[in-house]
């Protein structure tokens, strides 16, 4: 039928069928050499000559590239990569604007360190003398691990969420094991939304498990806003304190304890062996809003002693961990753990936001990620872990599986769980059928597969934290 009506239309008007079809056919043409050109110019924007020269360029999702000078000198500056790399300038793009009485230009502009960009080919400026690297550009050039390790533990201002404001908190947490695994602490440094209008509630907690018990010991106290932001991750709570010294960080704890008894004081050190971090990284929702997260120490060596009572515990070769949150933290909820082996660290976690922040929906493809940290530095990292636990009827975490894999990764976790230390919490806005029990548990990690050419087959002590509903009149025990 269609091409009985093209015949009949043609041999009735064959000038004017004729223009419409070369007219029809040019446009066709002409959509298929703008869609060609397209494309020519979008992979010539990526070009690194036209950004500046070097070989690569590595853009983030949103243009900039988080924790920049972290990827410098932990990633691209460590084996296996530093080898291979030459020199690696950053440059940021930004929009200026030139005023000139009433006229105002719009300029595009691009910064970066003078030394890097001539020795990465930058045709712009090899020839400009007068440009020269400042004071400033040493942090970019030859990053301190110290500057980096604090600026990355350093506080956060609350944003402006009113929606949210009464759920911040930010703290600095701690855990420790020795080596045969028969002391185990869980040590937070905690602050909370501002008191008045200058001050911010604040609290140091530890959780000591030894000789099959388990003891909580803490106090309470404010810290000056002001203080808090200038100093941190520098802390002083209620006679507690937390001093980082280079790559070392120093605790000193006097706490009483929950229950009737004596309390508990301690003198720590952790070392942060520089390029076994995991950087920051934020998750964003509706009405402002977040959560942050970073991890400063994935496994670093730790010593001194806790006194509980009569009984003084030796960390004497104990192993430690050390990662810092931030974020409004109302019907939050989330799942992690950590295990080290031989110089190798691995990571697993995510995070489930309360509805209003993120719809289900959405929440529900937020996936797990897991991280590698090698001797040297990070080697893998997969954001699209599996992570699924199996309880008892009684709703006890007996077992957790981790999957991952992608971009040369392939591991399993089959975790183990030995114990678990349960903390009910009552936080503010917490659905009546959400999670209000906090778990902490000890597990028995059964790593297997390959990262690269690195073949895994081992089993470790590690830790885990999960949440689950509390059934009501449940108090913290251990089972």
């Amino acid at each position: 039928m269609t091409l009985r009506l093209v015949l009949r239309t043609l041999a009735a008007r064959p000038v004017r069928t004729a223009v419409l079809s070369g007219g029809f056919g040019f446009g066709v043409a002409v959509m298929a050499a703008l869609l060609g050109v397209g494309d020519v110019i979008l992979e010539q924007s990526r070009s690194p000559a036209l950004r500046g020269g070097g070989d690569l360029v590595v853009v983030g999702r949103a243009g900039d590239v988080s924790s920049a000078r972290f990827l410098l000198s932990s990633v691209l500056g460590a084996p296996p990569l530093a080898a291979r790399v030459a020199t690696v300038s950053p440059t940021q793009r930004r929009a200026l604007f030139l005023v000139e009485g009433d006229r105002i230009t719009r300029l595009r502009a691009r910064g970066g360190i003078p030394s890097l960009e001539r020795a990465v080919g930058d045709p712009e400026i090899s020839r400009v003398a007068v440009w020269k690297d400042a004071p400033s550009d040493r942090s970019w050039t030859a990053p301190d691990p110290s500057e980096l390790l604090r600026a990355m533990d350093r506080f956060h201002p609350i944003p402006d969420a009113p929606a949210w404001a009464d759920s911040w908190a930010e703290w600095l947490y701690f855990n420790g094991r020795t080596a045969d695994g028969s002391v185990r602490f869980y040590l937070s440094f905690m602050t909370g939304p501002r008191v008045g209008l200058s001050e911010r509630s604040a609290g140091a907690r530890l959780q000591l498990e030894h000789d099959g018990k388990v003891e909580s010991f803490s106090r309470r106290g404010v810290i000056p806003e002001a203080t808090l932001l200038a100093g941190a991750p520098d802390l002083d709570i209620a006679g507690n304190r937390v001093r980082l010294d280079g790559l070392r960080y120093h605790i000193t704890l006097d706490l009483a304890a929950e229950r009737r008894g004596p309390g508990a004081k301690g003198d720590i050190t952790l070392e942060a062996p520089p390029g076994r971090s995991v950087p920051p990284f934020v998750l964003r929702g509706q009405a402002g809003w977040l959560s942050g997260y970073v991890v400063p120490v994935l496994s670093g060596a730790m010593s001194g002693t806790l006194a509980a009572g009569r009984e003084t515990v030796s960390l004497h070769g104990a192993t430690g961990y050390h990662d810092h949150n931030w974020g409004f933290w109302r019907g939050v909820s989330w799942q992690w753990g950590q295990v080290a082996h031989e110089g190798y660290s691995f990571l697993y976690g995510r995070v489930r936001p309360p509805a209003d922040a993120m719809p289900p929906e959405q929440a529900e493809r937020l996936p797990g990620v897991l991280a590698v940290i090698g001797p040297a530095g990070p080697i893998a990292f997969a954001k699209g872990a599996q992570i699924q636990e199996t309880s008892s009827p009684d709703g006890r975490p007996e077992s957790i599986q981790v999957l991952a894999r992608e971009g040369g990764l392939d591991v399993r976790m089959d975790i183990q769980v030995q114990d678990v230390i349960r903390t009910p919490m009552d936080r503010p806005g917490m659905p009546a059928e959400g999670p209000t029990q906090f778990l902490q548990l000890r597990a028995s990690y059964h790593v297997t597969g390959t990262v690269g050419d690195l073949r895994l087959d081992f089993t470790a002590l590690g830790a885990a934290e999960t949440w689950r509903s509390a059934p009501d009149g449940d108090a913290p025990n251990r089972h």
